[in-house]
């Protein structure tokens, strides 16, 4: 006569471990999909920057279609130039800011507005203090390490809740453009002293026949070509990484493992800047700073730089940075001279 009291505890304790499992179930789902704000704060929810983006009533606008067809050619290209999978480690992650208050996470790129994208999350997050306008934060105040937060520095939980839940945004350039822009700025200016003498004397010394003593000393005076045999030669990346203002997109933000939700163009930086402040709820709070054009490295000024790099070396450098050409879906330049 015991056995149904038996049978009926037994259904209790499954029906209970059932609830439990749907709770936790749920659970989960509410923290990759609850919008913005401390949880633990008592602050009032609000949609996040990732909701806003697919939220299935956004009107759609060319803008929005526009980000849509870039996410879609990226996934393409992933899916058919890359064929090895594996798992993110913190060093990875150490280019992707954080911005926990807008739930925001920005890979920056050297050479694509990540200075003004800096002083932007320095308003933004508070480190900044009482300053509203990016432009009166310096630029070197911009760079320093610690200032802003990187995905590297939180625990595994962590990072992959930020990953499901944040907007995951980067900008990108003309590969080309951005190359002679990063040459121009570390090795044709005066006062970059350190980029000479860590860079500038190891090129001279690898890459010119009979250099001068003060050009091995001093480092100030290497030619565009001098650069490119640098990167082309073998040597350089089995003994250190490339430096990030060199460094391919691919490999600084990895857009094949992070699904990017806005990959933002440097081509198109204003408007794009704009869509991620409205994404994240901020345009009434902080502008991007207007760029300056009169020292932008355009395609022109690219095509200046490449005239005297033989075709045998163009290539190679073109299959150098070939991965970041087809993920982010630039052509090859006219003024290459192979095919």
């Amino acid at each position: 006569m015991r056995k149904p009291k038996v049978i009926r505890m037994v259904f209790a304790l499954s029906l209970g471990c059932f609830v439990m499992v749907i709770f936790y179930f749920n659970s989960n789902l509410k923290s990759a999909s609850e919008p913005v704000g401390d949880r633990n704060s008592g602050q009032k929810s609000r949609r996040s920057p990732l909701q806003t983006l697919y939220d299935g009533d956004q009107v759609e606008s060319a803008v929005h279609a526009i980000h849509q067809g870039r996410r879609e050619l990226l996934e393409e290209a992933c899916h058919s130039y890359t064929r090895k999978r594996r798992v993110l480690i913190p060093e990875d992650l150490k280019h992707i800011i954080v911005d926990d208050q807008h739930g925001l996470l920005y890979c920056y790129v050297p050479k694509v507005a990540c200075t003004n994208w800096k002083r932007v999350l320095m308003v933004l997050t508070g480190v900044a203090g009482s300053l509203r306008d990016p432009l009166a934060i310096p630029a070197n105040e911009a760079h320093v390490t610690g200032n802003l937060r990187t995905l590297s520095e939180y625990s595994t939980s962590q990072i992959n809740q930020r990953l499901r839940s944040y907007l995951k945004f980067v900008f990108v350039r003309e590969p080309f453009e951005r190359l002679v822009s990063a040459y121009r700025n570390k090795f044709t200016r005066s006062y970059n002293t350190a980029f000479h003498k860590r860079y500038g004397t190891k090129i001279v010394r690898r890459h010119r026949l009979d250099p001068q003593p003060e050009a091995l000393e001093q480092g100030n005076d290497v030619s565009f070509e001098e650069f490119v045999y640098y990167l082309v030669d073998p040597a350089t990346q089995r003994e250190e990484p490339f430096n990030e203002h060199w460094e391919r997109v691919h490999s600084l933000c990895h857009p094949c493992l992070i699904h990017y939700d806005v990959v933002g163009k440097y081509e198109t930086l204003e408007q794009d800047s704009r869509y991620v402040l409205h994404l994240a709820g901020v345009e009434d709070q902080v502008s991007f700073p207007a760029s300056s054009k009169s020292t932008r490295t355009t395609g022109d000024m690219a095509a200046q730089f490449f005239q005297n790099i033989s075709p045998f070396y163009q290539k190679k450098l073109y299959n150098l940075y070939r991965m970041d050409f087809l993920l982010f879906n630039y052509s090859i330049p006219a003024y290459l001279q192979f095919r």
